[in-house]
């Protein structure tokens, strides 16, 4: 019984290994890639680290897998928004099918841009600081 449940978390996180790699490969612009990469990726690997804990059958090796999939869950989606932020930055381009670009409006805010009313929007930053005149 052990062994079809170790068999099957393998081939549904083999599954998901091999739709974020097809996303990668099928999707369109670098964000959507980033996106399918980041979610089903995480699922193949945590699936595939359960199935080696259950096969394993060893507290230790327990320990280590659930360790893993814990630093992935928390590494995954910080590291895809940071590279994500760093695209739209330096002006990778969206899909031409894209319907929305929430985030220009934001970074116009940011960086002192009016904003829809035609205001100025100014936020206080470290050369806005009188003690460093």
């Amino acid at each position: 019984m052990i062994d079809l449940l170790t068999a099957f978390l393998a081939l549904a996180g083999g599954f998901f290994a091999f739709a974020a790699a097809l996303g990668v490969v099928r999707m369109p612009d670098l964000f959507i890639r980033m996106h399918a990469s980041t979610k089903a990726g995480t699922l193949g690997a945590g699936l595939i680290l359960a199935a080696l804990a259950i096969h394993a059958w060893d507290l230790a090796v327990a320990t280590r897998a659930l360790a893993a999939f814990a630093f992935l869950l928390l590494t995954a989606p910080v590291a895809a928004h940071m590279i994500g932020r760093a695209a739209y930055r330096t002006g990778v381009p969206l899909w031409e099918g894209s319907i929305l670009d929430e985030m220009g409006d934001s970074l116009k805010h940011a960086e002192g841009a009016p904003d829809r009313r035609g205001e100025r929007v100014h936020r206080e930053g470290p050369a806005d600081d009188p003690r460093r005149a």
